[in-house]
């Protein structure tokens, strides 16, 4: 699976990067979105190479969890002042990227 990289965007012909309609959702990603994954850092000298928020320590995986255990964006904002709501939304926007390239293939 590839990792986008900072700066990058997925280039899906005869559509425009201001709006890049998803064939499998339906969704639209505007260029604020796709922006937002340029938060999101992968370095091998970080965490083990793990998707983190970029100029922190904190992975992808670790404010998905706070946000899985209930806590809310203004408590991790709290708890962890290096963040902001745009690095929350990136972390989403990440997993919902990565949800959405993921193969799944059936057991036989």
């Amino acid at each position: 699976m590839a990792i986008l990289q900072p700066g990058t965007m997925p280039h899906l012909p005869g559509k425009s990067t201001a709006q890049i309609f998803l064939p499998r959702t339906d969704a639209v990603y505007s260029i604020d979105n796709m922006s937002l994954l340029d938060r999101i850092v992968v370095d091998p000298a970080v965490r083990f190479g793990k998707p983190t928020v970029r100029g922190t320590r904190l992975s992808v995986g670790d404010v998905l969890a706070y946000l899985a255990a209930g806590m809310s964006e203004s408590q991790i904002l709290h708890d962890f002042p290096q963040l902001t709501q745009e690095d929350i939304r990136a972390c989403l926007t990440f997993a919902a990227e990565r949800e959405r390239r993921s193969l799944i293939i059936p057991a036989s």
